[in-house]
């Protein structure tokens, strides 16, 4: 079997709270309105069946609740959303094995009870968060009880990567270019490039960062987070990432304060293999993480073909890297369903 832990969905019922509750300028941004297959679930379907042995864990896409939505409508969206999923895991126990919850994250106490209601009356597998919480730091203090909390019940969190700026709106910056370009003016594609290939990506980064040296991977060990994008730029960037942690530490006496090698803390990390195929990234992610902390993650659908063209890529990758038959079975079936204890 290969489990795609990494894809997404907007939940028809959901999208309709959605639109009613969220003003229409952002509405109109959802990736919803140009990407059918994640509503469409005969479309998904089809998609999943051009693959043998295909099966999912929903997670909702973006953009994060908490940024566009005052904490009574993103607990009621929430709320909405975790529902709709529990009911598509129900529905169609072949195709979704599981599903991520959504937290109102700008209501951290509603986030709490939101939290154990997913687990224990939804059966949800865990929880997604941003790589910036509404413009906060993902190691804020008000957020650590959620994360152990999570620890207690032995689920992972998925961390998915979100513009950086200012919360309140749905992808609205721009480049300085861009602004100072005039509002005739044709598209910029060294823009438009920047935005959704490196300033999309690069915050999970930055989010890894935050959460070692919030000192969490020491007091839990067992703490389980799942990035986006093969670990984002880490395993690229590894050597740079232990050089300058020597360099600070020696020529400007920062104290780190933590108890491992820098490197160790990124490698507790999950990754995915949402690279599109890439198989020279894929390999350094492995070199880096290891087969027991990668899973398959498609970030289906999110390609030129509504979906189908990132699963069949990703799945090619996986089966040309030079690894072993063992651990290729690991990264597509085992790793998820020893992490998400997932049955059969």
């Amino acid at each position: 079997m290969k489990i795609d832990i990494f894809c997404h969905i907007t939940p028809p019922k959901f999208l309709k709270a959605f639109e009613k509750k969220i003003p229409p300028p952002i509405c109109k941004e959802l990736p919803s309105t140009f990407i059918p297959s994640l509503v469409d679930l005969d479309m998904r379907f089809r998609i999943m069946d051009s693959t043998p042995d295909m099966a999912q864990v929903l997670t909702l896409t973006s953009p994060p609740i908490e940024v566009v939505a005052e904490p009574p409508v993103a607990v009621e969206l929430s709320q909405i959303a975790n529902d709709e999923m529990a009911e598509l895991v129900q529905k169609y126990p072949d195709r979704f094995l599981g599903a991520v919850a959504c937290l109102p994250m700008n209501d951290v106490d509603a986030a709490f009870r939101e939290l154990d209601r997913a687990i224990n009356d939804l059966h949800l597998r865990g929880i997604q968060i941003f790589s910036h919480i509404a413009g906060k730091p993902v190691d804020s203090p008000e957020f650590i009880p959620l994360y152990e909390k999570m620890v207690q019940y032995d689920l992972p969190i998925w961390i998915h990567p979100f513009f950086e700026g200012p919360p309140g709106g749905v992808a609205k910056d721009q480049s300085q270019s861009e602004k100072h370009r005039g509002p005739t003016a044709p598209p910029d594609p060294a823009a438009a490039m920047d935005r959704s290939a490196f300033q999309l990506v690069y915050p999970s980064t930055k989010a890894m960062t935050r959460l070692v040296y919030s000192h969490l991977f020491d007091k839990y060990p067992g703490i389980k987070f799942i990035t986006h994008h093969g670990g984002s730029t880490v395993p690229y960037l590894a050597n740079r990432i232990q050089m300058n942690y020597d360099m600070l530490a020696k020529r400007q006496g920062i104290d780190h304060g933590l108890k491992k090698p820098i490197l160790d803390y990124y490698k507790m990390f999950y990754a995915d293999t949402a690279l599109h195929g890439n198989i020279p990234a894929m390999m350094c992610g492995y070199h880096f993480f290891g087969a027991d902390h990668i899973l398959f993650g498609t970030d289906m659908p999110f390609d030129g073909e509504l979906g189908a063209w990132s699963v069949r890529k990703t799945i090619e990758s996986i089966e040309q890297m030079g690894i072993s038959k063992s651990e290729r079975a690991k990264i597509f079936e085992k790793n998820a369903k020893d992490l998400l204890r997932l049955q059969g």
